[in-house]
């Protein structure tokens, strides 16, 4: 890099209002599943400084915990855990890890119900041993067997009997066999008789190997076979290499500039192993042929921003008219705000403000009814004694009112119920808005 460039990115740096922090040990990733910084950097730069790019991460000091440049987030949902049971009822389990600067809202784990099979296995009961079956040899000794079923009775949903369903036991002929002789394993290769070979002379050294007729040896009463062929082996020693000569390392050369345009990167030097090269098998040049050192850009990363929850519906309303708990048509506004932007990042996309057609239906009186029984919920705690609840809910009935209107240009829109209207349903249990029912999670982990 030009001592030009050097000098300009210092200046502007400079300029830039970062705060002084404490040095720290820098790195370019953050794996979010298991906490730790990734691609090492280099020491000795400013928290501030490294944290230009919110994807690097740092540690205080080598030995302290990884730390994120970004926001706190969560990580993804690991995925769900076995079920705690082989069969009948059990639990689930899944985790995510909050990751980055400050505090996440949420739960950490979650669990839910599972079952596998609705049965579990049961053992079934042994048959009577079958008859044993002849000798398997003819001379010397060998094995007999015999069987049996695993049906008295049949095991039930995946089970098995305890045991093998065949039994051996060796019975001898009292007959002597013949031993045939036969080669054992070709011993290794023995040492060229030379080390190297002499370029274009066509002569090469030669190497042996040996075996025995003793894998086994054949017997003398009653007589056995001896071996064929030959005891030994001879080759050309043809691989040889042309006596070596050992490589060198040349001068360390510049092979990059800064590796990035904004944070902390690196800068690249390498060296070719040509002082001499190595020939003939010769040694190759020891170490590394590239090497690296951090360089500090002084620039800020781009941060894309991101939109906001929607803030609440505005009241339904109309102006200078009260139209509650009438089928004359309000407006409501909500807006959301675009955060995080810096850094020449870009600007969230679509709207910041919305706004509807509603009927104004707060605190009005309208016919109820209840809702049916929702889904289960996750277990809760997820650990120990748990238990999942699931809930119906006193529902309004809203008026038969027209579901779309037409605006000033002619166009054709929805129209919504808005606020909180007064209703009462029937008691169930003595509860008038909500009822709940719970049930326990079974072989829940312990805590």
């Amino acid at each position: 890099m030009s001592v030009v460039r050097v000098a300009l990115l210092l200046a502007l740096g400079a300029l830039l209002p970062f705060s002084v922090s404490e040095e720290v040990v820098c790195y370019s990733d953050f794996d979010e599943r298991s906490g730790g910084c990734t691609q090492y950097l280099g020491e000795g730069v400013s928290e501030g400084d490294c944290c230009l790019n919110i994807k690097y991460s740092f540690k205080r000091d080598p030995g302290a915990p990884c730390e994120s440049c970004r926001p706190a987030e969560w990580s993804e949902w690991s995925l769900w855990s076995p079920c705690t049971v082989s069969c009948l009822d059990g639990v689930q389990r899944r985790d995510r890890v909050c990751t980055g600067q400050g505090d996440c809202q949420g739960n950490k784990v979650e669990v839910r119900a599972c079952s596998l099979q609705n049965c579990c296995p049961e053992t079934g009961g042994w048959s009577s041993w079958s008859a044993w079956t002849v000798c398997s040899v003819t001379c010397a000794e060998g094995t007999k067997q015999r069987t049996r079923k695993c049906d008295s009775p049949s095991p039930q949903c995946g089970g098995s009997c305890a045991g093998s369903s065949v039994e051996k036991v060796n019975c001898n002929t009292q007959q002597v066999c013949p031993t045939h002789g036969a080669w054992g394993n070709w011993g290794l290769w023995g040492q060229c008789s030379e080390s190297c070979t002499t370029e274009g002379s066509g002569i090469f050294p030669v190497q042996t190997r040996q075996r025995q007729c003793n894998n086994p040896s054949p017997s003398l009463v009653p007589p056995g076979r001896p071996c064929g062929q030959e005891s030994r082996q001879v080759q050309d020693c043809t691989s040889l290499p042309f006596c070596p000569v050992a490589g060198g390392w040349g001068a360390w050369q510049p092979d990059s500039e800064c590796s990035v345009t904004c944070g902390i990167g690196r800068i690249r030097e390498k060296r070719l192993c040509d002082s001499p090269a190595p020939k003939y098998g010769g040694r190759h040049c020891e170490g590394s042929n590239t090497r690296q050192f951090m360089c500090n850009t002084k620039v800020g990363c781009p941060v894309d921003g991101k939109w906001s929850q929607w803030q609440p519906w505005s009241p339904c309303a109309r102006l200078q008219e009260n139209i509650a708990c009438s089928t004359k048509v309000g407006t409501q506004n909500r807006k959301r705000e675009c955060e995080g932007e810096k850094y020449g990042g870009k600007w969230c996309e679509s709207h910041h403000r919305e706004s509807r057609n509603c009927y104004n239906v707060d605190g009005c009186s309208l016919d109820e009814k209840w809702s049916e029984w929702g889904e289960w919920g996750l277990c809760s705690p997820p650990c120990g004694k748990s238990e999942r609840t699931r809930e119906r809910v006193c529902q309004p009935v809203y008026p038969d009112y027209p579901e779309t209107t037409l605006t000033q240009t002619g166009k054709l829109v929805d129209v919504f119920f808005s606020g909180t209207p007064r209703v009462r349903c029937d008691p169930i249990n003595k509860q008038t808005k909500k009822v709940e029912e719970k049930e326990e999670c079974k072989n829940v982990i312990e805590c």
